[in-house]
């Protein structure tokens, strides 16, 4: 019996690299008998023994070796001393218990760093490759230990949740690997998102330049219209569907417009101010040649007239159009 309880944790538990060296052998010295009288000769030859037939016997592939220098998983898992003090201990017992646990969290310690978290808790080691017949379904055949049917249950089971991760998203499989690397003249790597990026940057730049363009070539008028427009879809929201002759909101709007074949336009006593525009400025106030829009000229206008004449053909094109529907008619009612 040990000592005390930290010698004898020391001496049966802690973890140490086994001696691949065994101790030699004191060979006996040999004496020189004279055996040519007699006849005996003396073997100084040890006789077969278990050890020496263990160290000719040639290993067998077929057969799974085990690592020594694993421990269990209890043992592994163990991180404080199961030894229980019972009728209240003494001052050297409590020292012994302490000095032991600290060599137990030690030795656990040691274990933990230089263990791989990968490893397998069977102390059994099976070479994946070793040979063994197969069944159509992947399973081993012959006899299994517990340790491999876990391991095949295990493979299994990550083979089955890959194929139906790969068949919710097959482009999230192997993403990284499939896609595609471009490079330039010079070898360097493009970034294709990077390229997209500047794509979508210029196109957006491209709209917008054009945006204002079309903005430039429209008039004071055409801007203040399209407000209008604006401002009118966004009061819908709020009007009832159906409007009515009641309706002072549609009244004044269809009141406030200008039409050139109003005969009732001469009756109204409320006229808007001819002098300024709808943008408020000022207009001109003598002659004019009229136009399709119905747009004044402004008040610095010298009165030359620079256009090539179209607004004074169509004018004559409608009036001869109109004329002659109202000669057809009228020959009709001759007849």
């Amino acid at each position: 019996m040990p000592g005390s309880l930290a010698d004898y944790l020391a001496k049966n538990y802690l973890t140490a690299d086994p001696t691949t060296e065994r101790p030699k052998k004191k060979r006996k010295k040999t004496k020189a008998i004279d055996t040519a009288g007699s006849g005996l000769i003396i073997a100084d030859d040890d006789p077969p023994d278990i050890r020496s037939l263990g160290n000719t016997e040639e290993d067998d592939e077929d057969r799974p070796y085990f690592d020594t220098s694993a421990r269990t998983t209890e043992f592994r898992r163990a991180k404080k001393s199961s030894w229980k003090t019972i009728g209240g201990p003494t001052s050297g017992q409590g020292s012994e218990q302490e000095a032991a646990d600290a060599i137990l969290a030690d030795a656990a310690a040691e274990r933990a760093a230089h263990q791989d978290p990968d490893d397998e808790d069977a102390l059994m080691i099976e070479n994946e490759d070793d040979g063994a017949g197969r069944m159509e379904s992947g399973v081993r055949g012959g006899l299994q230990t517990a340790a491999q049917t876990a391991a095949m249950v295990k493979a299994q089971e990550k083979r089955r949740k890959a194929e139906e991760a790969q068949y919710r998203d097959p482009s999230a499989v192997n993403q990284k690997s499939q896609e595609t690397i471009y490079r330039d003249a010079s070898g360097r790597i493009i970034n294709v998102a990077m390229k997209r990026a500047e794509a979508r940057r210029a196109e957006e730049e491209k709209r917008e330049k054009e945006e204002q363009a079309r903005e430039a070539l429209m008039g004071d008028v055409q801007r203040q219209q399209r407000e209008e427009r604006r401002q009118n879809l966004q009061d819908i929201k709020a009007m009832p569907l159906a409007r009515t002759i009641e309706d002072e909101e549609l009244n004044e709007d269809m009141r406030a417009r200008d039409r050139w074949n109003d005969p009732a336009a001469e009756f109204l006593t409320a006229r808007r101010d001819a002098g300024a525009s709808v943008t408020g400025r000022p207009l001109y106030q003598g002659s004019f040649q009229p136009n399709r829009y119905g747009i004044r000229p402004g008040h610095r206008w010298d009165g030359v007239d620079r256009g090539n004449g179209f607004e004074k053909d169509w004018f004559t094109s409608r009036n001869k159009k109109s004329r002659f529907e109202a000669l057809e008619y009228q020959w009709q009612m001759d007849e």
